[in-house]
């Protein structure tokens, strides 16, 4: 297992066989494509740049299927640490009947991102898709998913799709693509050690503050 920071949305589509990609994508010596479509999805927690959100409870945003206890429900939210932010709201019920707008526009971005991720903590899924998750939040609530990332999600295999650097450089693994085309992929810590490779150039650009990412 491992976690893997890459860079294109294409990733999630391969996964998920959104359609059907070219070539092979393997998991644990298993062509997911011998898979059952459905059991497979299933099996893939992801997590978007714009967060589904729909117009129902907080509770049933988390728990669609109603598969989990109100004790379960609190304990991800606790992981997250949405518990305390959410509290001022009303009692613990009163807050998983809160009723979300369309979109989640009555919560902030990060606290629909957070929602989004305590739904893959109550799934449960060994493979996690973060596509763009962090991208527009602020970089405190990013490192924050980032702890809870490496604390909750420890036996699970987390792939990040990401262009902040900050999202990535911790993840034991990093590929760089360049115009759809993987160009290195190796420890973050080999990649920087070449000056010359594609990471090593973002990141000391971003350092000097010549860059933007």
């Amino acid at each position: 297992m491992g976690r893997t920071g890459a860079g294109k949305s294409s990733l999630v589509a391969a996964f998920l066989r959104m359609p059907e990609p070219q070539g092979e994508v393997v998991i644990d010596d298993v062509i997911t494509s011998t898979l059952n479509i459905r059991a497979l999805r299933a099996s893939v927690a992801v997590i978007p740049q714009r967060p589904f959100i729909f117009n129902d409870t907080l509770r049933r945003n988390l728990d669609p299927c109603e598969q989990h206890s109100d004790a379960e429900i609190w304990s991800v939210l606790e992981k997250v640490q949405l518990r305390s932010t959410l509290a001022p709201r009303g009692s613990l019920d009163e807050v998983l009947q809160l009723v979300i707008t369309e979109g989640g526009h009555n919560l902030s971005v990060g606290e629909r991102q957070l929602i989004c991720l305590a739904r893959a903590l109550l799934q449960n899924t060994k493979i996690i898709l973060l596509d763009e998750a962090t991208a527009n939040i602020d970089y405190l609530t990013d490192r924050m998913i980032q702890d809870v990332i490496r604390k909750e999600m420890s036996e699970c295999t987390v792939l990040t799709i990401a262009h902040r650097l900050d999202t990535v450089l911790e993840y034991d693994r990093i590929m760089v693509l360049e115009k759809g085309e993987i160009v290195e992929f190796d420890k973050p810590d080999i990649l920087l050690e070449k000056r010359d490779s594609f990471l090593s150039e973002l990141y000391f650009s971003f350092q000097a503050g010549k860059g933007k990412l």
